[in-house]
């Protein structure tokens, strides 16, 4: 049986290459792809600790399917608003989206 440390370590590895992405990206889609890492780093804490702390209470499980939705979601919103930013500026670069701008 693999160890609860082993689990925390795998996530926080992720979660820090997604924190690095986040914020080491100019492109707002591979900004989008670090917050995915992100998420999913949080994902695999729920689940071991569901695993390792109460297995037969399904709350884990249920949380980690609402950070899935709640991830998709993201991407979809994001995505949208990275293509509509694309077809009127023609970049993805986020230093050049400055629309709120007057």
């Amino acid at each position: 049986m693999v160890p609860l440390w082993m689990f925390l370590a795998v996530a926080a590895g992720v979660f820090c290459i997604g924190a690095y992405g986040v914020l080491s990206r100019r492109n707002a889609v591979a900004i989008l792809m670090g917050v995915e890492l992100m998420l999913n780093a949080v994902n695999i804490n729920l689940i071991a600790f569901w695993r390792y702390v109460e297995p037969l209470n399904m709350a884990g499980q249920a949380f980690a399917a609402f950070v899935f939705v709640i991830a998709a979601a993201e991407a979809a919103v994001g995505l949208a608003i990275i293509i509509s930013v694309y077809r009127s500026r023609r970049s993805v670069i986020v230093e050049d989206v400055d629309m709120l701008k007057w």
